[in-house]
């Protein structure tokens, strides 16, 4: 892999392994996993992985004002563009990412995310509420400007998330909640040739040659992504080992799983090593701007990929 692919990549090696190492010393499949002789079965039972919480079916909500503004919610998320097109500056939906409307496990279900703020964000350094929250993703993955707290607009995606996650535990970390990163990391430094070529055999289809998505009536069906129509570079999803667990887990889209490890990682990388938005954090200056919020070898913001500093296109 070339020195200018990926700054910093032998640090991030070294800590992906540190993670996983700490994972592995757990995995059942190790000899001294397994149970002690005369240890109560009980004990085993009680440290296997729970079930996904199942939210309720969409069937289930009342035909009352909250139902009435749960369903609200639900037509938000789905369809943002059309429903909250004023807050959004790009071409994506809010279950573009939150797959399944929101409701499936290790696609960053709603469900798994409600119970679980407040809660401190080294993001933004204070603690959050569900609706600062919502506000941020407004802001970086849809690249737009975020609804005040009590606008119409977040109330509904706050009842909405509410109704998905109602007989879930709060405080509680949820199987399926985000994406799985636990020891997750690539048996080599990803590669962006490698990349490009798991792009053009699995993900060009639907998402374009170009990576520029594709529309049908002025919609995109399925989203771009990089290019000015995508999130930008403050969003999650602009970092490597985001994208590689979400892409694993979920697609080609339908048929998460099928990738491997290493294909994840490298077509991670290729994707994220294209221009995108501006972080709207962005200083007036991309060395400070990295050092600020991008100090990471899982962001490759200000840095040099096949000769072009990202982060550097005013065009974005």
């Amino acid at each position: 892999m070339k020195r200018h692919v990926l700054i910093g990549w032998v640090a991030a090696a070294a800590l992906l392994a540190a993670g996983c190492s700490h994972s592995g010393s757990s995995s059942p499949a190790t000899a001294s996993s397994a149970p002690a002789a005369g240890r109560s079965t009980a004990v085993v039972a009680k440290s296997a992985a729970p079930e996904h919480f199942t939210p309720p079916p969409m069937d289930a909500i009342p035909d009352t004002p909250f139902g009435k503004e749960v369903r609200r919610g639900r037509a938000i998320f789905v369809h943002t563009q059309q429903n909250a097109g004023n807050w959004v500056g790009n071409g994506l939906d809010c279950a573009n990412c939150h797959l399944d409307a929101g409701r499936l496990a290790n696609a960053a279900p709603l469900w798994a995310a409600w119970g679980m703020y407040p809660a401190y964000r080294k993001k933004n350094g204070h603690v959050n509420t569900f609706a600062e929250r919502l506000q941020g993703c407004f802001r970086y993955s849809m690249n737009g400007t975020p609804p005040p707290a009590t606008s119409p607009v977040i109330v509904a995606l706050e009842a909405y998330s509410y109704w998905l996650a109602k007989g879930a535990p709060t405080g509680v970390e949820l199987a399926g909640r985000g994406y799985p990163k636990k020891g997750f990391k690539p048996p080599q430094p990803p590669d962006y040739a490698r990349g490009k070529k798991v792009f053009l055999s699995h993900c060009a289809l639907c998402h374009g040659s170009d990576g520029q998505g594709q529309e049908v009536a002025g919609r995109y069906v399925f989203p771009p992504l990089w290019g000015p129509d995508s999130f930008n570079w403050g969003a999650g999803m602009h970092k490597l080992d985001n994208a590689a667990a979400f892409i694993k887990a979920n697609m080609p889209i339908g048929r998460g799983g099928m990738l491997s490890d290493q294909q994840a990682w490298d077509v991670a990388l290729f994707m994220d090593a294209h221009e995108r938005p501006q972080d709207p954090r962005y200083t007036g200056n991309l060395a400070q701007t990295r050092k600020k919020f991008h100090d990471s070898p899982m962001s490759l913001y200000g840095t040099r990929v096949n000769g072009h500093l990202l982060g550097s296109d005013p065009s974005h």
